[in-house]
């Protein structure tokens, strides 16, 4: 693990020692290292535990679940330097962000440019504070690659909008509380006939029904709406102007993907070599005995620093510029081949346990790897596919011309 502090500005220094002593006092000890809920476990019924929740609580009312989030808003109000130095310190004691999700991931953030100061003021401080579960109604089953053939459709009655149509692939959408959705409300135009409305999911008129993934979990939806209500006010920015407010949004939800590799536990970033000398062995020096996997290893850390680092450089880059840049789409398709990657060879590395789907020969940590590597192969999926940020990147970054 890098040794995180050394040679830096006495205003860090200052956050640093700050920020420490915070989560020294504030992160229950049993929740330091330990993993994420998997979706199985939740959808078995399988609860945080209560110093989970104490743990959410005391940073969502902290503010630091969403640091750079203005405080008037809930959100910590830290600097992006200040958020860096707080992630290293969350790091360093084994402490996860516990408030996740589309909401502070994609959401909030979009809110944060394009929402009414009503809107801001409604929504965001539940989503800093982790108490309501947020979910994307964007693809649908003749519009996934083409989203803006969508046809889910939106019409003015006055005093509300009706909504009919249906969804796809909506993660989360059986716990969601609220749908951040594209609607159709001009049905003359294709992208300038899309409005971007917010949908209370506890209502008459909306159904989601669990997918069965891969994994065995049921993360993915359809999602029926049938003259589902949404209220006036529940428009965000202009109508008709959905399209724009989307685009930006995807690009967060990008960015978020591409940062996914540069958090996590020091068990997930350095963990890779110790897990492997528990199923390999070690030879006479101390060394793990397999010399090929001793080198793919090493690759694999290395390849995860550069991301780290170049993640970090990113953020520096685009510290004052309002725009997102289209080099989310090269980090999206970076960060996702490298957790798959990763996933590849932790169950090459656990051998005949990493072919487990249950039972009792089998660790639940092993299974929770096996499940997991099989939920990664939607990573080069969702979000945006791996070929549709390619032609992103050749076109928008590289220049290329449309292929004749």
């Amino acid at each position: 693990m890098a040794d995180f502090g050394g040679d830096e500005a006495p205003e860090l220094a200052a956050f640093r020692a700050e920020a420490r002593e915070w989560l020294e006092e504030n992160v229950p000890m049993s929740v330091r290292g330990a993993p994420e809920m998997t979706m199985e476990q939740v959808e078995g019924g399988m609860k945080p535990t209560a110093d989970s929740e104490l743990w959410r609580q005391r940073i969502g009312e902290k503010g630091w679940g969403t640091p750079t989030w203005p405080k008037s808003y809930g959100g910590g109000g830290l600097s992006v330097a200040e958020a860096r130095v707080l992630q290293q310190e969350m790091t360093r004691i084994g402490a996860r962000n516990p408030i996740q999700g589309m909401g502070p991931g994609m959401f909030g953030a979009t809110l944060l440019e394009y929402g009414a100061e009503a809107q801001k003021q409604r929504h965001l401080p539940p989503i800093c504070r982790g108490e309501l579960r947020w979910c994307q109604g964007f693809s649908e089953p003749g519009a996934g690659s083409d989203l803006a053939s969508l046809s889910t459709k939106a019409e003015d009655k006055g005093d509300h909008w009706l909504i009919n149509g249906q969804k796809i692939w909506t993660s989360g959408a059986q716990y969601a509380d609220w749908c951040f959705c594209l609607c159709r409300t001009d049905t003359s135009k294709k992208h300038e006939g899309i409005s971007f409305i917010l949908i209370p999911m506890h209502q008459p008129g909306v159904e989601a029904r669990p997918i069965k993934m891969i994994s065995g979990a049921s993360g993915q939806c359809e999602t029926f709406f049938t003259d589902a209500k949404a209220a006036k006010e529940d428009l965000v920015g202009a109508l008709n102007a959905g399209w724009s407010i989307a685009k930006r949004l995807l690009q967060h939800e990008r960015s978020g993907m591409g940062n996914r590799t540069s958090r996590g536990t020091a068990r997930e970033v350095d963990g890779l070599g110790d897990i492997a000398k528990s199923y390999v062995g070690v030879d006479d020096t101390g060394r793990l005995a397999d010399s090929d996997l001793r080198g793919r290893i090493t690759l694999q850390k290395m390849e995860e620093q550069a991301l780290r680092l170049t993640v970090r450089r990113a953020a520096a880059e685009a510290k004052g510029n309002a725009n997102v840049s289209t080099t989310t789409s090269i980090m999206k398709n970076v960060s996702m081949k490298s957790a798959q990657d990763r996933s590849e060879l932790l169950v090459e590395i656990m051998g005949a346990q990493g072919l487990g789907w249950e039972g009792e020969g089998f660790k639940p940590n092993e299974l929770a790897e096996v499940r997991g590597w099989l939920a990664g192969k939607a990573f080069s999926i969702f979000g945006g596919t791996h070929e549709v940020q390619n032609n992103i990147i050749s076109k928008r970054i590289l220049s290329l011309p449309d292929p004749q």
